[in-house]
């Protein structure tokens, strides 16, 4: 499946046979383009004790995700047409939090979702980037000999925001990599170049950790929309458009950010097991 291109594995495993070491190995098997299925992600439908269902999101490099707005649409989605669920608002249980989530369906088909994606933490400490102070708002950050002014946002994973790149897009493939892994940020963090059009429009080109450059991210989007707001570029409701698509984002009163976009299938498909106990060692 995939939410404006940025694309996963989805497995069902409500009765939690895979464990953690077994799912980052799938991941790393699964996911490199060529050699397996191939996408940006592995996505388990998990238990959960204390929303309707659980998820599990891991990278292509095996790492686990604390969030992912585009594999959460995506699971929502794969949970109503599966006929796992009836109803058009899901508590989903992540690795962070529980997000509540509302689908509308047409004709048995779920066209939207919208995520509420919670508070943006904005507390350096708890994002987590190595800086004092209240706030992380256009801060300097050096890569590959070039300074970088950025602002800091946690939507459950790790943000690093910059602004007025004169290449947003070739900048996030080139030094995208050297900030996701940059000191300052001792758990990595996702990295979005960003254009501001006007007040209600934004564009991001996002280098994911633990992925790598990727069509869309929603928590990148999300973050953006923030940062953007923190420096006074645009209003709380903007469409965020990626290489993917777009994302209607908005940041409420009440300090909850929104997120709303469709997710789609791709294909359905089966994993030989003969395939996978060579490539895994029988996982």
């Amino acid at each position: 499946m995939h939410g404006l291109g940025n694309d996963f594995i989805i497995l069902d495993d409500r009765g939690d046979s895979i464990g953690r070491e077994r799912t980052s190995l799938l991941a790393r098997s699964l996911c490199p383009r060529g050699f397996g299925v191939g996408a940006d992600g592995l996505v388990l439908v998990k238990p959960s004790r204390k929303g309707d269902f659980g998820m599990a999101v891991f990278n292509r490099d095996g790492s686990e995700a604390e969030m992912c707005g585009n594999a959460i649409r995506c699971l929502a989605k794969y949970l109503f047409e599966e006929g796992l669920t009836r109803t058009d608002a899901l508590y989903i249980e992540t690795l962070k939090d529980v997000k509540l989530l509302r689908l509308k369906v047409e004709a048995d088909r779920v066209t939207r979702v919208e995520v509420d994606m919670g508070e943006p933490v904005l507390a350096p400490s708890q994002i987590p980037v190595d800086l004092k102070g209240e706030r992380v708002v256009g801060a300097e950050i050096q890569a590959g000999g070039k300074a970088y002014r950025f602002t800091s946002v946690s939507m459950g994973n790790p943000h690093c925001v910059i602004f007025d790149a004169d290449d947003p897009a070739g900048e996030a493939e080139r030094a995208g990599p050297l900030l996701e892994g940059h000191p300052l940020f001792p758990q990595r963090a996702n990295v979005e170049f960003v254009q501001t059009l006007n007040p209600e429009e934004i564009k991001v080109w996002v280098y994911e950790r633990g992925v790598g450059l990727t069509l869309a991210c929603g928590t990148g989007a999300c973050a953006a929309a923030v940062a953007a707001v923190l420096n006074g570029r645009t209003g709380r409701r903007v469409t965020a458009h990626l290489p993917g698509g777009s994302l209607e984002i908005s940041w409420s009163g009440d300090n909850r950010v929104f997120m709303a976009g469709p997710a789609a299938y791709a294909y359905r498909g089966f994993i030989e097991e003969e395939w996978l106990e060579n490539l895994t060692g029988g996982v």
